[in-house]
């Protein structure tokens, strides 16, 4: 450990989920210890201590050269004021290394090895690159069903659990890749209503516009303490939020920040980060949606019934009932891709709105049935009813302004929703049937277009799977906030916009629960 002692200077840069660290390349301490820039280096203030990696800096208005810069993670993580004085080393290297490069090389891991590396990224002790190499080998065939377990069980057992103390604790989880499936912000709603207890921790957005949380984000808070989690949960039968604040499976949010940009989700570590984040919720009572559909991250039957497979088998072994529906994933569901977009689709739905897209609604209300038929005094086959009545009753709207009262409210306003003043729309080349829709364009657009780091960017759909169209009509719009965005969808959209307009016989069939 070097004696020479630095100040502390925080450095307002967002490394997302990667602990950087600034030193000038004139630093006396630079020299001493031959740190290279991409280092991996210590940083200890009193009993507290990080490995950071290491970016070197010629610029004194960024760092001196008695001083080290901390990211705004780093910084935050290592928990002291700037203008503490503080030690820098060469750091140790994880002790999971050995198991990483096994794996790397192509060998097959036991529970324990799992277990250390899990430990050490929630430690925050890997870089990215060592992070992408992790999250590269266990992609696709190189990690088998009891690795997957593995996987699992160790995110759960590196953070913390609620625990509820009651028979049944529900929840609902789709895997993603339809854009606007906002479905659980109506689930959730109308199951509280109804007086199941349904603690909804969510996730991000990895490859899409929009994750429940960020949605949710419109219009409440998401980041609550593990404590303020347990009582919003308590006294309102369910909460909305995002699960890296309350530390439940801390390690799921760590690997997104390397999923994200790679646009990597494979079987493997998708049954492990929903999986974890559910039973580190305490649900009891999973029902996972799979949509399937030609844009859809399945496409085929096959892979959506090995996916399920591998989904019963892990949570078979982590004692957690899972009822798997295969669902119809050939367009967006709702009209607005975004998470104000699609937070206006929620709520139109919530209050009945006639602008309310029936699509999001139904199959909002098919998912709330089945699982409102895990209450003993619902028969087989009447939970759908019971949740239309809800709905429609408008228990689920008092129930859902009753949580995002409780998470702390943004005061959205759905029916003048802020969204990006730079609009474009998108006109159809010809007169036909709306053919086909191609879910991941629709998103990559919107993504180009802003979403989700902007909340008002997004597309909002006009015409959906099947609808007549004529040739100029306006098939979506374009939101963004940012002028440089706008023109980077639009360049995109020029390549393809994502539609097929044709005849209705050319509307691919899928065979799904519904």
């Amino acid at each position: 450990m070097s004696n020479t002692h630095l100040t502390l200077r925080s450095v307002a840069i967002d490394t997302y989920r990667e602990n950087v660290a600034y030193l000038h390349r004139d630093c006396c301490v630079y020299h001493a210890e031959g740190f290279q820039a991409l280092s991996k280096i210590a940083v200890k203030a009193g009993e507290s201590q990080i490995l950071a990696t290491l970016n070197v800096v010629d610029d004194l208005s960024i760092v001196g050269d008695t001083e080290i810069g901390l990211s705004e993670d780093a910084f935050k993580q290592l928990g002291v004021e700037s203008g503490h004085a503080v030690s820098v080393s060469q750091a140790e290297p994880p002790a999971s290394m050995g198991s990483l490069f096994r794996k790397i090389n192509g060998e097959r891991l036991d529970a324990g090895s799992f277990l250390q590396i899990v430990k050490d990224i929630s430690r925050r002790l890997y870089s990215k690159i060592e992070l992408t190499a992790f999250v590269v080998a266990t992609n696709r065939g190189e990690m088998d069903r009891e690795e997957a377990y593995f996987l699992t069980k160790a995110m759960i057992e590196c953070g913390r659990r609620l625990s509820w103390n009651q028979q049944i604790v529900v929840d609902k989880h789709c895997i993603g890749g339809i854009p606007g499936n906002r479905t659980s912000m109506l689930v959730i709603p109308i199951l509280a209503a109804h007086g199941m207890l349904c603690p909804k921790t969510s996730s991000r957005a990895i490859t899409s516009p929009a994750g429940t949380a960020d949605t949710m984000e419109v219009l409440a808070k998401v980041d609550l303490s593990y404590e303020k989690v347990l009582e919003i949960a308590l006294k309102n039968h369910a909460c909305l939020v995002w699960g890296g604040a309350s530390d439940l499976s801390p390690a799921d949010d760590v690997l997104i920040s390397v999923e994200r940009p790679l646009a990597l989700d494979s079987p493997g570590q998708m049954v492990a980060s929903i999986l974890s984040k559910k039973i580190a919720a305490g649900s009891t009572y999973l029902l996972l949606d799979i949509p399937l559909g030609p844009t859809a991250k399945v496409s085929l039957m096959q892979e959506a019934q090995n996916l399920r497979r591998l989904f019963e088998y892990v949570a078979s072994r982590l004692n957690l009932s899972l009822d798997v529906v295969i669902t119809d994933g050939r367009q967006p569901i709702g009209f607005g891709v975004g998470p104000a977009l699609e937070a206006r689709d929620v709520m139109r739905v919530l209050e009945n709105d006639p602008k309310a897209p029936n699509d999001l609604r139904q199959k909002a209300l098919r998912l709330a049935g089945r699982l409102l038929e895990q209450d003993p005094d619902i028969r087989g086959g009447d939970g759908f009813a019971v949740a239309r009545d809800i709905l429609d009753s408008g228990r689920a709207l008092a129930k859902m302004n009753a949580i995002i009262e409780a998470q702390g409210s943004n005061h959205f306003d759905y029916k003048n929703p802020p969204l990006g003043k730079l609009t474009f729309e998108v006109l159809s080349p010809d007169s036909g049937v709306i053919a086909s829709i191609d879910n991941l364009q629709i998103s990559r657009i919107a993504r180009l277009a802003g979403a989700p780091k902007i909340q008002g960017a997004g597309v909002d759909l006009i015409y959906k799977l099947g609808d007549k169209v004529n040739k100029g009509d306006a098939l979506y719009r374009i939101h963004s906030g940012i002028e440089a965005d706008l023109v980077f969808a639009k360049a995109l959209c020029s390549k393809s916009i994502g539609y097929k307009i044709g005849l209705a016989e050319e509307i691919s069939h899928v065979f799904v629960e519904f």
